[in-house]
């Protein structure tokens, strides 16, 4: 009978090493399937629909300023005031203005003398033409009978009788040639009164012309001194005040900002996400200051060209050292007014935003 072998022993840690690693196999098969939903779930999203966090909330700010220079001399609003249009905003000192106004209506008064002055002139010299028109009808009368006395005489004197004497012959032919000077005399002076006349009417034409020029400047001076009430050019609320109290304002130098209350969404959405989206699809919007609040929101346009394009100093892709970039297009969403009730005061131009489209609607 032979003599059994002693049993060998087995130690556990060796056991345990050979034992699978059903915990991490467990593990990492969990990590593998989460990640095959996460991806999938992020595939079938982004099939869906279009995202960017490059949002910002934008809006109408109207600038104020002065259309002539002055010094401020009240200022009828606050930061942040709202305000409506043509609500007066400050007032510049008229001073000036009015000194200008003052002026020109003096000036006014004298041109219309001056046109009532040239009038009666003109009537006078019209006067004047019309006695020297008289007169040369007067002076041709006599150099017509003289003309006839002249010539009657010599046919006396010419006879064999010699009805008259060489003395009166001669003395009707002198008084013939004085009649014919008198009559070129009263011609030229009948020329100069009617000349006379169309100067002074020149003059008054002047004169009136003058006046006009005067009435237009007058207009410019009420124009100039109602822009010393600089007023609202729309509704909203007033932002970026730099004028104060006693300031010498410029021309088109900005004093304010009014910020209207209509807001809406610019989304800087990268030209590869375009390719489905379309004018009137339904978005999402979550604003920063408002985290965790979705936004109802509609794709109103699209940007003519994108954001590079009107860049101060846009990209020349026609140097050696191209580098292709992904380009963002502009799209603006309209929020809807119904979900902004009691944030529509807060939710200003500038804020950040997020946005996600829907491409199925």
């Amino acid at each position: 009978m032979q003599a059994q072998k002693p049993e060998q022993l087995v130690d556990p840690e060796s056991l345990k090493r050979r034992r699978p690693p059903w915990r991490l196999l467990i593990i990492a098969t969990i990590v593998l399937a989460s990640a095959a939903t996460f991806g999938v779930r992020l595939w079938l999203h982004a099939s869906r629909f279009a995202d960017t966090d490059n949002a910002v909330v934008s809006g109408h700010v109207q600038p104020v300023s002065t259309r002539i220079a002055g010094v401020v001399v009240k200022i009828a609003v606050q930061d942040n005031q709202p305000v409506k249009t043509g609500d007066v905003l400050l007032l510049l000192d008229p001073a000036d203005a009015q000194v200008q106004i003052e002026r020109l209506k003096a000036q006014l008064v004298q041109a219309e003398a001056a046109i009532e002055g040239s009038a009666a002139q003109i009537e006078q010299a019209r006067a004047a033409a019309t006695a020297s028109t008289a007169q040369v009808a007067q002076a041709q009368a006599t150099l017509t009978r003289t003309e006839q006395d002249a010539a009657r005489n010599q046919l006396l004197f010419a006879g064999e009788l010699r009805a008259i004497s060489k003395q009166e012959v001669d003395a009707s032919l002198a008084a013939r040639g004085v009649a014919i000077a008198d009559l070129a005399a009263r011609r030229a002076s009948a020329k100069a009164a009617e000349q006379g006349v169309r100067a002074m009417i020149a003059a008054q034409s002047s004169t009136l012309a003058q006046k006009a020029v005067l009435d237009a400047q007058l207009k410019e001076a009420e124009l100039q001194a109602g822009y010393t009430t600089v007023l609202s050019p729309g509704s909203g609320r007033i932002g970026k005040r730099t004028v104060e109290l006693g300031q010498r304002v410029q021309p088109g130098q900005q004093l304010a900002a009014v910020v209207d209350g209509a807001v809406w969404i610019v989304a800087n959405f990268k030209e590869t996400q375009l390719e489905s989206m379309r004018v009137g699809q339904s978005a999402t919007v979550e604003l920063d200051a408002f985290p965790g609040r979705a936004l109802k929101a509609r794709v109103e346009s699209f940007a003519p060209a994108s954001g590079a394009t009107f860049a101060l100093l846009p990209p020349d892709n026609a140097t050696g050292n191209f580098t292709k970039i992904v380009q963002r297009v502009p799209v603006k969403l309209v929020l809807d007014p119904s979900q902004m009730n009691d944030i529509a005061d807060r939710v200003v131009p500038g804020m950040s935003a997020s946005v996600s489209v829907d491409l199925r609607t």
